[in-house]
């Protein structure tokens, strides 16, 4: 009887799994609104898929990380936290491609938080290449410093600033190979076909530069993350909102997690959470999310996770483990007032179940100011 019933779940599973790769086979090759979808099996070739996919109706390019002021590394140091993202949106004739492109710095000794958004029609004062990662937004830029050097030899150029309050220009380095998140190059969004994107990332960059706040200008440097994603409808139709975070741990691991809030508060299945090996090897894993404490913004009003748990499995020993997200400020709110999404974008520290700190982290909460529709 145990043998029979251990078949028919096996053949259940079976047809689910069937049905799934049916559902991809179907995939259509665009939206409703002619714009392209992810397929399975893309190969990618570089330098021009660090390039802008028009075909596609949205894509951005985002980097965060942690900054130290030279020779101040360690305990008491001077430390930064910086977001640099560049949007491009596409209109649904195709006509028009919109750039959004948001700055955002934390000083962590003051809890100062510095933020800017622009938001510009592609043309002479904004805009993202093809062939290469080059995209703009006035004088704020990400672009590679080399376009011919050969996938794996990528060094990049970052420049940007807050108003006249602050102002960064950093190389960035990749220490590790990128990683293609998802399954068969696919990063599921939702159950829709068309809920998918294409989703690349250098989960180790170092970071080396210079900053200015206000009349002081230093030497820093620290560490990255650099996420490129591609889609043409990131959400489905449930979906409310996400809580997205890197984690760069001290042992040269990474981790990344994104999970999709639905209108009855749980998590889509189609929530990740993947490890980076020092290889630069990604492994899924099951997780769960757990809010400790919140943070109510004065500005939108909007309740935010502020010291959030992430539990899981540990993929080298197999052990359950347990890390805290410690926000290095509580007010990391962006208000998009030209984007209209506002959402919390903030650097935080790592700590293990015994409360040593283990790593660095950015942590992304969006749709708790009002239902995120993309």
């Amino acid at each position: 009887m145990m043998m029979k019933k251990l078949f028919e779940v096996m053949r259940v599973y079976g047809l689910v799994v069937g049905a799934a790769a049916s559902l991809w086979a179907q995939a259509p090759l665009i939206t409703a609104e002619g714009f392209a979808v992810p397929q399975a099996g893309k190969t990618f070739s570089f330098p021009r898929d660090h390039g802008a996919h028009p075909d596609f109706k949205l894509e951005w390019w985002y980097v965060t990380g942690h900054l130290f002021k030279e020779g101040a590394e360690g305990a008491g140091g001077r430390r930064l936290g910086f977001q640099a993202t560049f949007f491009r949106q596409a209109a649904p004739d195709k006509s028009v491609q919109l750039h959004l492109a948001h700055m955002a710095i934390i000083d962590v000794a003051t809890g100062r938080f510095l933020h800017q958004e622009r938001l510009n029609r592609a043309g002479w004062d904004a805009g993202s290449a093809e062939e290469t990662l080059e995209v703009r937004q006035g004088n704020w830029s990400l672009r590679l410093s080399d376009p011919a050097a050969a996938a794996g030899a990528e060094r990049m150029e970052l420049r940007g600033g807050v108003q006249a309050e602050a102002a960064l220009a950093l190389t960035l380095t990749p220490v590790k190979p990128l990683v293609v998140f998802g399954e068969n190059s696919i990063s599921r969004k939702g159950a829709a076909p068309t809920a998918a994107s294409y989703y690349l990332t250098f989960s180790r960059l170092r970071a080396e530069g210079d900053v200015t706040l206000g009349a002081e200008k230093f030497s820093v440097r620290g560490e990255a993350w650099m996420d490129h994603e591609i889609s043409s409808s990131q959400l489905d139709t449930n979906q409310v909102g996400w809580d997205w975070v890197s984690v760069q741990f001290t042992d040269q691991r990474e981790l990344m997690m994104y999970r999709l809030r639905t209108r009855d508060g749980g998590a889509d299945p189609a929530s990740s959470l993947t490890w980076v090996d020092a290889a630069g090897k990604p492994l899924q894993q099951k997780f769960s999310w757990e809010v400790l404490e919140t943070w109510k913004s004065p500005a939108t009003g909007a309740v935010y996770p502020s010291r959030v748990a992430v539990s899981t499995t540990d993929p080298a020993t197999g052990a359950a483990v347990r890390y805290t997200l410690e926000p290095l400020a509580r007010d990391q709110e962006l208000p998009g007032r030209l984007g209209g999404i506002a959402y919390w974008e903030g650097a935080c520290r790592v700590r293990d179940a015994a409360g040593k700190e283990v790593g660095s982290a950015y942590m992304e909460l969006t749709g708790y100011a009002a239902e995120l529709k993309l």
